[in-house]
């Protein structure tokens, strides 16, 4: 067994580089990848490609967007063990797990660009998701540049390497509050609600904000944990504005400098 601590989120290796003024030899700052097993009561559930960092809050994330639990506090511990071949994070519950647990289990890895891979059923892929509570939250278009610029502000991995994704929660009142990384989409995004589930920060007064596109399991996670708005940098799938507009979310896409298109539920952008 690893000292977690030990475990890189970024290597430097050397590279050849080649440009306008020839060619030369150069060091980069790669992203590190990492298989990292979800483990309930000594059953490993899933098996996902990701960074190794901030691992309790993907612990609680994970558990939270999956159904296997409904509220942090149902998890009494996080075990983090590290081995040559990955991480295991060994989750004790208070209760023993519901059905949710049989349905979402995964029958293999998780790529790093796939947030529903392994799923045994169309059924557990296609789940229904909760409607968001609608709560008064309104966003002007000087809030949506905000959330997208501050997000690029504060992603330091992919500052150093360009090759994670980042996953924000943007307070009307606040700026940028919390921010996730991960080579995956999906697992940034899970980091990010398990670190406010942690830090008892509500979705429901505020926007997420995403560097990536919108396919649909994106959608489904921001609705569990609450999210009104959802904003993302690139486009949105076909699936994913209608899974957006039947939980009650704002989907907000191709955010960009010179504009941003918003695809359901408008009225919250003023």
């Amino acid at each position: 067994m690893m000292d977690r601590d030990t475990i890189p989120i970024s290597l430097t290796v050397p590279s050849a580089f080649h440009g306008p003024d020839g060619a030369g030899h150069t060091e980069r700052v790669i992203a590190a990848e990492a298989a990292i097993a979800m483990s309930y009561r000594g059953s490993s559930h899933a098996v996902m490609m990701a960074t190794p960092s901030d691992l309790e809050d993907f612990a609680v994330g994970f558990s939270l967007t999956e159904g296997i639990i409904d509220h942090p506090d149902e998890i009494t511990g996080i075990e983090v063990l590290a081995f040559e071949a990955g991480i295991e994070l060994q989750i004790s519950l208070a209760d023993e797990p519901g059905d949710a647990f049989v349905r979402r289990r995964r029958s293999m890895a998780g790529p790093v660009g796939c947030g529903l891979c392994g799923l045994e059923s169309l059924d557990a892929a296609m789940r229904s998701v909760p409607a968001v509570a609608e709560k008064g939250l309104r966003l002007t278009e000087a809030d949506i540049h905000r959330a997208v610029d501050g997000l690029s502000a504060l992603q330091p991995l992919f500052a150093e390497t360009r090759a994670v994704h980042g996953a924000g929660f943007f307070h009307p009142d606040h700026g940028i509050v919390m921010v996730r990384e991960d080579v995956g989409r999906h697992n940034a995004l899970d980091k990010l609600i398990g670190g406010m589930a942690r830090g008892s920060i509500s979705a429901a007064n505020g926007a997420i904000v995403v560097t990536s596109r919108l396919s649909v399991e994106m959608v489904q996670k921001a609705a569990i944990c609450g999210a009104p708005v959802l904003i993302a940098i690139s486009a949105p799938t076909a699936l994913a504005i209608e899974t957006a507009e039947n939980a009650g979310i704002t989907l907000v896409a191709i955010a960009r400098r010179d504009g941003f298109s918003v695809f359901t539920r408008a009225e919250r952008i003023v």
